[in-house]
């Protein structure tokens, strides 16, 4: 790799790595503000399902406005340049951090979905990232390079959740709190907006007239479903966005519940599994990729993930929960880089851009749903959001695995 595509690349790994860092930091902090009636920002008399309602509506705010802006900041992509689309994304993404953090100093709840719809418009910028790291590889070297943005995913993960329960824990430092590590992540975002103006070389070599629409999401579902080559795998994608996030997005709720856990201790766990994450897209996923092709690590990723994750809700102990997460972390390391490289390689070199901005939709229609779904029916049983999970997975397995079958046999004839 020559020294301008070194130097493009380390700003894109920043960029995501920073963009997960604060996904990761909500985790840990979401549930506690909203379920715990000492922290004041919900009526203290509100109901346990009323809470795990509005937790649910707040998760979903960001990939609902993120379903709307990344199809046109990926079109504003290829029709502008990478770069420029970029630091656009990153502004909102800073705007957003800093309006959050003074929501929860003034308890105010309409600004805290205010600042997640206006961060989830603007927080594109993975499908822009994605987009100039195919711009720069060619089909062999895209799956082991989305792995290294992977592995940036990973360690955002990482240190997100880690960050966001020590950050927000008085116990550790006096003047912590819950609006303190959005301070810190506004802070990283603005030093990434500096790195990007500074060390990034436009990607884009040859730019097109895509058609931009505030509607451009929903016209992206129809047209997703219209591309007989993609169609198959944005369902798949779109099963395990769906189920992967019905286990992030609610397994603290059950975490909180049986085993009374803290924000520091949901962080430890979600960390934990962001290291596992790392490592298997960081030093697994790019040797694996030089022996096993994209399809055929899918065929048994998604399979052994869905098999997982019903053992999450067998430990009688928290700990026990620690030997369970990094197989789950393993499973979904490998399926996440590998599932993007397929759709990037089933794609035209000109409309990058534009069908990873379809994928990006099509996962923040996937991360949306479960939140709502879950806020309703984790008041019921907190065990049904994992049991969701393992089940969409599963189908998600079931039509790759006989497609791509199906698509072989046809092929041999």
């Amino acid at each position: 790799m020559n020294t301008q595509k070194k130097n493009s690349i380390l700003p894109l790994f920043i960029t995501v790595f920073i963009d997960l860092l604060g996904l990761g930091i909500v985790i840990p902090i979401l549930s506690r503000v909203l379920l715990d009636p000492m922290h004041g920002i919900l009526p203290f008399d509100m109901v346990f399902s009323t809470r795990t309602l509005i937790l649910g509506f707040m998760i979903a705010c960001y990939p609902i406005a993120q379903f709307f802006g990344a199809p046109i900041l990926g079109a504003l992509s290829d029709r502008h340049g990478r770069k420029k689309t970029l630091i656009i994304s990153l502004i909102g993404t800073l705007i957003g951090y800093i309006l959050f953090a003074i929501g929860i100093m003034t308890q105010n709840i309409f600004l805290l979905f205010f600042s997640r719809t206006l961060d989830g418009f603007t927080g594109g910028n993975i499908s822009i990232a994605l987009s100039a790291i195919a711009d720069m590889s060619d089909e062999k070297s895209k799956a082991k390079n989305f792995g290294l943005i992977g592995m940036a995913f990973g360690l955002g993960f990482i240190i997100g959740p880690y960050v966001g329960g020590k950050l927000s824990d008085p116990t550790i430092v006096s003047w912590f709190n819950f609006a303190t590590p959005f301070w810190v992540a506004a802070i990283l975002t603005f030093l990434n907006i500096i790195a990007v103006v500074i060390r990034f070389r436009e990607t884009l070599k040859t730019k097109s007239n895509a058609k931009i629409s505030p509607l451009t999401g929903f016209k992206n579902l129809y047209r997703a479903f219209q591309m007989p080559n993609l169609r198959v795998m944005f369902l798949v994608v779109f099963l395990l966005t769906f189920g992967f996030n019905f286990f992030t997005q609610f397994f603290q709720v059950f975490l909180i519940e049986k085993f009374n856990f803290s924000t520091s201790q949901i962080g430890d766990l979600f960390a934990f599994m962001g290291l596992w994450i790392a490592i298997t897209q960081g030093g697994i996923t790019r040797p694996l990729s030089k022996a096993l092709s994209s399809k055929q690590i899918l065929s048994y990723s998604v399979l052994l993930l869905a098999i997982t994750f019903p053992f999450l809700l067998l430990p009688s102990q928290s700990w026990m929960i620690y030997l369970v997460i990094p197989f789950i972390a393993i499973f979904q390391g490998l399926t996440q880089p590998n599932s993007t490289a397929i759709i990037s390689n089933l794609s035209t070199a000109d409309s990058q851009g534009e069908i990873l901005g379809i994928n990006q939709s099509i996962q923040s229609l996937g991360q949306a749903l479960p939140p709502i779904i879950a806020g309703f029916i984790v008041s019921l049983n907190i065990n049904l959001p994992t049991i969701v999970a393992a089940a969409a997975t599963g189908l998600a397995w079931i039509i790759f695995f006989f497609f791509f079958r199906t698509q072989k046999a046809q092929l041999s004839k």
